[in-house]
């Protein structure tokens, strides 16, 4: 590897091809292209990259790219339900226009972005941190309109 440009270009390419859940398994992938990193340069490099991990189907967490979320790869509303039959959302409260949905530990960004992709006409926008989704509603949204559309997207909720 000749930069630490073309270092990092690999760490995204074999991250956003592959599911890798540690920076043990993403040393083995860049080694398997020929490139050796320590572990801290490794760490340095995600950093830098804004590199987070996110729940996956299964359970457990891989490495996603910013703004290339593997949630991104879904193109239907079909596939986004069968997506969210994992359990993840715990409750949802209002407070006038605004609203916070609980979700399980690193649910919270792909359900918010469903939400956003869904076009849910009462909703202006959502900001997720890991296990809570800030949503803001049009002034003229009633709560039972808002749950009720985001139920064809949130299954679980009630």
């Amino acid at each position: 590897m000749k930069t630490k440009k073309d270092r990092m270009d690999l760490i995204r390419m074999i991250i956003s091809s592959q599911e890798v859940g540690s920076q043990e398994e993403l040393q083995a992938a860049l080694k398997a292209e020929g490139v050796s990193v320590t572990q801290a340069t490794l760490s340095r490099d995600l950093k830098q990259m804004k590199v987070a991990k996110a729940a996956t189907m299964a359970g457990g967490y891989v490495y996603v790219l910013p703004n290339v979320a593997m949630y991104r790869r879904v193109s239907t509303p079909a596939q986004v339900k069968e997506m969210m039959q994992v359990p993840g959302f715990l409750s949802i409260q209002f407070s006038g226009n605004m609203g916070v949905i609980k979700t399980r530990p690193g649910y919270a960004s792909s359900i918010a972005y469903n939400i956003d992709n869904s076009n849910i006409p009462y909703i202006i926008g959502t900001i997720a941190g890991d296990d809570t989704i800030f949503i803001v509603t049009r002034e003229d949204a009633h709560e039972k309109d808002v749950v009720k559309a985001l139920s064809s997207v949130v299954p679980n909720l009630k």
